[in-house]
């Protein structure tokens, strides 16, 4: 049964990039750390497993056919046994799970959100609706069926990756669906400082307008995988900085300090009863909408590369008449 206070947990971790069997280990290593410390929600980076593709952004195309191998050869299917090990893993210590994965789909990879319940469940698999910038050289496109919130052990939840938040309306469908917590993922290790300023702002943002409490994760990478990545001094200043693990109320404040370097899982309780004071003042999607004036269409059918019709059969042809009969 739900109560009025969930003790959330953002996860601001290193990935293995040798590949996804030692980052689901770090994985299952965190979720049983947090659950130690009472955590019942547990928000993980963007495509975390195996690693977030930090080299599309620093190498030129002609340059990423090799790494983009690796991270094909590595990525995750779903279902798979690795991702059965998290649903397990969030079973038995009774956690909600969000993961940022990269996921394979036959010859293409996509930036994955997996939601995991309590019982282990996969309540929902969508994916980033367009990749930004260098991610086009990476992902394909995700489909409005992932923009979804669904119901948890910890209440009604949903997910956007990085720069997804940039697009209101993909907001707004959340919103729309009466989200109570929002979970974000950043790459983190990317850009410099202002990409932590602007996550922060826009986290901020994004819980005052929906009345929800946002719990954001960004990953981190250390100073051997930032050479590992690429040597030249020049470009791994993009590697750095860009940190913004926070948890914010629904009245845009932090619940905790938030992690802006270095690794560590941040924690807070969140006082659910703070949703129904905020929207007392402002419900964008009830007292405070118009819908005569302004309102979203939402296409919430799967994207499909074939659609198969069964022609209808032909029907039978009339018995000619007996000419006695005539």
């Amino acid at each position: 049964m739900r109560t009025d206070i969930i003790r959330a947990a953002a996860v601001q971790i290193a990935p293995d990039l040798t590949g996804r069997a030692g980052t689901i280990e770090r994985v299952l290593n965190a979720i049983a750390e947090a659950a130690d410390k009472g955590a019942q929600f547990i928000v993980f980076p963007e495509t975390f497993v195996p690693y977030y593709p930090y080299f599309s952004f620093v190498l030129p195309p002609v340059q990423q056919g090799a790494p983009h191998l690796d991270l094909i050869k590595e990525a995750v299917v779903v279902p798979s046994p690795e991702t059965q090990a998290v649903a397990d893993a969030a079973k038995k210590r009774g956690v909600v799970v969000v993961l940022g994965v990269n996921e394979r789909d036959h010859g293409s990879l996509y930036n994955t959100q997996l939601i995991f319940d309590a019982d282990g469940t996969l309540a929902l698999k969508r994916r980033k609706i367009t990749p930004t910038y260098h991610e086009r050289m990476v992902w394909g496109q995700g489909d409005g069926a992932g923009l979804k919130v669904v119901d948890t052990a910890v209440g009604r939840v949903g997910a956007l990756a990085c720069w997804e938040h940039y697009n209101p309306l993909a907001r707004y469908a959340l919103m729309t669906q009466h989200e109570e917590i929002h979970a974000g993922h950043f790459p983190g290790s990317l850009v410099g400082p202002i990409f932590g300023e602007q996550i922060e702002v826009t986290m901020r943002h994004h819980a005052l307008e929906s009345g929800c409490f946002v719990v954001n994760a960004t990953g981190w990478l250390t100073e051997e995988q930032i050479a590992e990545i690429h040597p030249d001094p020049k470009l791994q200043k993009g590697l750095r900085d860009g940190c913004m693990t926070c948890i914010i109320s629904p009245e845009g404040r932090h619940l905790a300090p938030p992690l802006t370097e270095n690794e560590g899982i941040l924690i807070a309780d969140m006082d659910m009863r703070l949703i129904a004071k905020r929207k007392r003042m402002m419900d964008s999607v009830g007292h405070y909408s118009r819908p005569e004036l302004l309102s979203l269409i939402h296409d919430t059918r799967p994207a499909k590369t074939r659609h198969a019709y069964e022609p209808a059969p032909m029907p039978e042809p009339a018995e000619m008449e007996d000419p006695q009969d005539v």
